[in-house]
């Protein structure tokens, strides 16, 4: 803390001489240095006159406190802007960067993983397309049979290593199933018990 505030009474009176503005001026008169840290210099106003942190924010001035405070210092320092003068009011608005980027973290996460099982399931669907082309003499039930158990394997063992259960999956899952049936001419409701009880789920 009284690092910030003497890094900010150092560089004060060099930022008033760049600014101009009745509203830039009461926000520098009524901020206060809360913290220095990790090249993060962190200016609080009290919380009626959180209003006032606009003018903080404007590109230019926010650019020449940086600047200004960077030359200071001898190294890139950036400017935060927070509601609030105490440390405390720091901590606080620490924690909810920390869950925002945590939520965010969560939230990409769940993506790539929706992304990566429609991309299984689009992979094993292709698959099928082949696999049936493949298969000799398509009207002799025996030879739809074949391709019926290797179908079925390739469904089960990507059921088996599925990490995500959402909606996106399930409709590529049902996708497969149904092409499936329409190759064997089955239900897909049957060719669904046939995978779920091999994969275990029934």
């Amino acid at each position: 803390m009284s690092d910030a505030a003497q890094l900010w009474n150092d560089i004060l009176p060099e930022v008033k001489r760049g600014v101009i503005g009745v509203g830039v001026w009461a926000s520098l008169n009524s901020c206060k240095a809360v913290a220095l840290e990790e090249g993060v210099l962190v200016l609080g106003l009290p919380y009626e006159m959180g209003e006032l942190g606009g003018h903080l924010k404007v590109p230019s001035t926010k650019r020449l406190i940086e600047t200004t405070a960077s030359a200071k210092l001898g190294h890139p320092t950036s400017l935060r802007v927070i509601e609030g003068v105490a440390a405390e009011d720091w901590e606080a608005v620490k924690r909810k960067d920390a869950e925002g980027r945590r939520m965010q973290d969560q939230a990409m996460a769940k993506m790539r993983a929706e992304l990566s099982a429609k991309a299984s399931w689009e992979g094993v669907f292709e698959q099928l397309s082949r696999r049936f082309a493949a298969v000799p003499t398509k009207s002799l039930p025996q030879n739809r049979a074949r391709f019926f158990e290797e179908a079925l394997d390739l469904i089960v063992e990507t059921r088996r290593a599925q990490e995500t259960w959402d909606d996106v999956g399930e409709r590529n899952f049902a996708r497969c199933l149904e092409r499936v049936a329409q190759y064997v001419d089955m239900p897909s409701a049957a060719v669904a018990i046939e995978v779920l009880r091999r994969a275990g789920e029934l």
